[in-house]
Parts: C-alpha cells; structure tokens; sequence
C-alpha cells in the first residue's frame, strides 16, 4: 500500500479525515457535521472523530497521524479548545488519537496554519517566499509562512489575524478583545450586522446571493468586513513583508463579492511600498487545504 499520512481536520461546523501520501495527494477523504455537544461532553465529538479516524484508516499503518484543529491549542500539553466546539476545553487531542492509532508519530497543528501549510504546498501559494493564509468562516484564522517554511510559532498560534483588534471602539469578542477582525469580517458577524440594518437572510451564503444581486444592506456587509480584513492584513504585512496572501474558507467562496472590495481596500490602506506589492488571492484546495496541510507539517525534513 502507498505510504500515507492520516489527517484530520477539526472545527465547529465539520470533521473532516483523509489518507494523503507524501505528495500531498489525497487517496481517501470523507468529513461529517461536528456534533452539537455541551460542555462537559466532550465524548459526543470525540466519538464522531474515532469513527471516521477508523473508517479513513488503511489496513497497513500510517506514517504518521497529523490533527489541524480550531484553537486556541497547546502544543506542549496536546489539547484543543476550540472557540466553536464548548465540549471541548483542553481535550487531550493528541492522547485521544494515540489510542485510536497506537504506535505512530502524532502531531498537532492550527487549523489555519495547516491551511496555509497545505496552499503554500500544492494550492494557490506555489512559489512564495512569505505568504498568510486566512480562513474566513465561522470564525477568522490565519497562519504564516515565512522563509518558504511554515511557521507556527512556539505555541502553534502564530498568525492568528482574526483576533487583531481593527476597532478599537468595536463589538467585544468571544477571545476578551474589542474590535477584533472577526467581529466584523466572519460569516455570522456579516450576517449579524446585516440584519441590524434591515436584511432579513439566514446566512452567510444567503448573504453573497443578495449582495451578488445588487441588494444594498449585503453589499455593505461585504464592503464594511472587507475593509476590516484589509486592516488586519495590512498590518501583517507591515511586520512579514508579504509575498502573498491567500484567503479561503466558506465567506471566500462568495467570490468576487468579498475579493473585490478586499483588493481595494488593500491598496487603499498599504501606504508603504513594500505592503503595495503583496498579492491577494483565493484559495485552490478547497476544503482539502487543512487536510493537505496537516500532512505537510509531518512530512516536511
């Protein structure tokens, strides 16, 4: 059987898994809704991840198994608590996935790290040298990589852009902060502030659909999280000297809806010269970048 590595990818809408071999191909894949569980029943998701870990799984073992997860995370300690998934408040990610595949190396990554790991690999970042990517979805999630490496930092945090603070007169965020980029420019905080204005959607895609058929309200809601992420992304830039940005997630399946009025802003907060040459661009892997991701971050020397 073709050596492979076993990926996971964790986040409050989906679980996803998937065998990918060492060229970042995916042999096998399969994802299911995350449970809706309450705190303190963290065995409701993590039952939901055993048995699709088990189902993805070859006969022969892998080379090692990779979780992309939502954070915060703790690198050293193996655990996640995931803003969106309340069951889970330091579950011992690492420990969980040891039992379910003995005897293979196991590692923890962002999801959004993984993300950008996974489109600087075999997506839309081929070739950068300095590159963020970003998710934009229920929640914002971001990841670097830097020197043509994926960098997660020391806590495995590094690049987070949806918790930069781009309002300091703002809505309070789940993460303690004010004004963060995600209390404007996710898809629920979109849909929120549209339907403060008068909308009457459901949701995020409901949302583009509107804003793609001119409706006034939509439109805004795209221009005014557009101008949010810009900030963020400018200020990143700033610091990293970005090659290139790359955006996915589901709000970035709106298309040029959101990537329009992003482009413009970009330019019209990057004031120096070297922030003006970075490169705005939407994802290529789809919902297999974290997953391709998680396997780079094992593979890689």
């Amino acid at each position: 059987m073709t050596p492979y590595v076993l990926a996971a990818d964790i986040g409050g809408t989906k679980l996803a898994a998937a065998m990918i071999d060492k060229d970042g191909a995916v042999i096998r894949r399969k994802e299911v809704p995350t449970p809706v569980a309450p705190a303190g029943r963290a065995e409701v998701v993590s039952a939901a991840l055993t048995g699709l870990l088990k189902e993805i799984a070859g006969d022969a073992p892998p080379l090692a198994v990779s979780v992309a997860s939502a954070g915060p995370l703790d690198l050293l300690a193996g655990t996640v608590s995931p803003v969106n998934i309340p069951a889970w408040r330091g579950f011992p990610i690492l420990a969980h996935v040891a039992e379910i595949v003995p005897g293979v190396p196991s590692r923890l990554v962002g999801d959004a790290v993984a993300a950008a790991a996974g489109e600087h690999w075999r997506g839309a970042g081929r070739g950068s040298a300095t590159m963020l990517g970003i998710v934009v979805s229920t929640g914002i999630g971001g990841g670097l990589v830097l020197d043509g490496v994926p960098f997660a930092g020391p806590t495995g945090n590094a690049g987070h852009i949806g918790h930069i603070s781009v309002d300091p007169a703002g809505s309070p965020c789940p993460c303690g902060g004010i004004g963060c980029v995600e209390t404007i420019s996710s898809g629920p905080s979109m849909v929120r502030w549209a339907c403060e204005q008068g909308w009457n959607g459901l949701d995020a895609r409901q949302l583009a659909e509107a804003a793609r058929d001119g409706e006034t309200v939509p439109l805004a809601a795209f221009e005014r999280a557009a101008d949010a992420l810009a900030r963020g992304i400018v200020s990143v830039a700033t610091i990293c000297d970005l090659d290139q940005v790359v955006i996915g997630g589901g709000v970035a399946g709106a298309g040029e809806v959101l990537f329009a009025p992003l482009r413009r802003a970009v330019a019209g907060h990057a004031k120096l010269g070297y922030v003006r040459r970075i490169q705005v661009t939407p994802a290529a892997l789809g919902r297999d970048g974290g997953l391709v991701g998680a396997a780079r971050m094992v593979l890689l020397p």
